[in-house]
């Protein structure tokens, strides 16, 4: 008499648990797949059949039309695991995380949380590149720290080049480590104080302060050091207003979780 046939969800479970994110694992390039993916033998599983699938974008920093221009059947390879396919049941392989061994040591020797300190290596309205103290250098990018725009500063910036310049030092703390992009994500404004925590402004109080921006649904006035709040454009009434001009304001609502606050004109 046999017992019940194996149920394949349970199975990917104990999988997912035997294989966690982030460990590193070697194998023999086995095949590859209808989408370009390159399908992998790893060491310790059924010898038989692939148990590993490399996709395409996880093969390599290096550009290529084919994956057999970079891996060839039988050629033994080292990745990061990043999950298992739920759908094939094999386990979903970077190689192009592990591509540069140096790199991914650094990258695997930082925490969320670390302070780092680099040079800024180049700006761009997407974001900016810094070369971090004791990085071994990135093979493709300017440096391997990154700097996203919206951590740059708690005030509000129309390009990054009004917080930093090329050359110019900076401090950060570690939010993402990204071993697909072979990057090391940080935030200035992590270091900062949040401006929210030092509002003194209440509900009632009348206050002055330039318009930051005028769209269709009203304008935003600055009411603290690097707080905006929401005049509604159906309480402006028709009244003009300009970009720069100082505006008194009525402070309506302050949400401090969602962030907001809302104005009226003070007249």
């Amino acid at each position: 008499m046999t017992g019940p046939a194996p149920d394949p969800l349970e199975q990917l479970r104990e999988r997912l648990a035997a294989l966690p994110d982030g460990e590193v694992r070697t194998g023999t390039v086995a095949g590859f797949g209808e989408r370009g993916d390159v399908l992998v033998r790893l060491d310790g599983d059924d010898p038989r059949a692939p148990t590993g699938s490399i996709p395409r974008h996880l093969l390599s920093r290096t550009a290529f039309e084919d994956p057999g221009e970079l891996v060839s059947v039988g050629q033994r390879i080292t990745a990061e695991v990043f999950g298992v396919d739920e759908r094939s049941g094999l386990v979903t392989l970077s190689a192009k995380a592990c591509e540069d061994e140096a790199l991914y040591r650094y990258l695997r020797g930082r925490q969320r949380g670390d302070i780092v300190t680099g040079t800024v290596a180049a700006v761009h309205d997407f974001g900016v590149f810094v070369r971090l103290d004791g990085e071994p250098g990135h093979p493709a990018y300017p440096g391997t720290g990154f700097i996203r725009v919206p951590d740059l500063s708690w005030s509000r910036i129309d390009h990054p080049e009004e917080v930093v310049r090329p050359g110019q030092r900076v401090t950060g703390a570690v939010v993402v480590i990204d071993t697909d992009q072979g990057e090391v994500v940080v935030s200035l404004k992590a270091l900062q104080e949040d401006p929210w925590d030092g509002l003194a402004a209440s509900t009632g109080d009348v206050v002055t302060g330039p318009v930051t921006e005028v769209t269709p649904f009203g304008v935003l006035v600055r009411v603290g050091e690097a707080t905006e709040g929401l005049v509604h454009e159906s309480d402006l009434d028709g009244q003009a207003v300009r970009e720069g001009q100082e505006l008194a304001v009525r402070i309506v609502e302050i949400d401090r979780v969602l962030r907001r606050i809302r104005l009226a004109p003070a007249g």
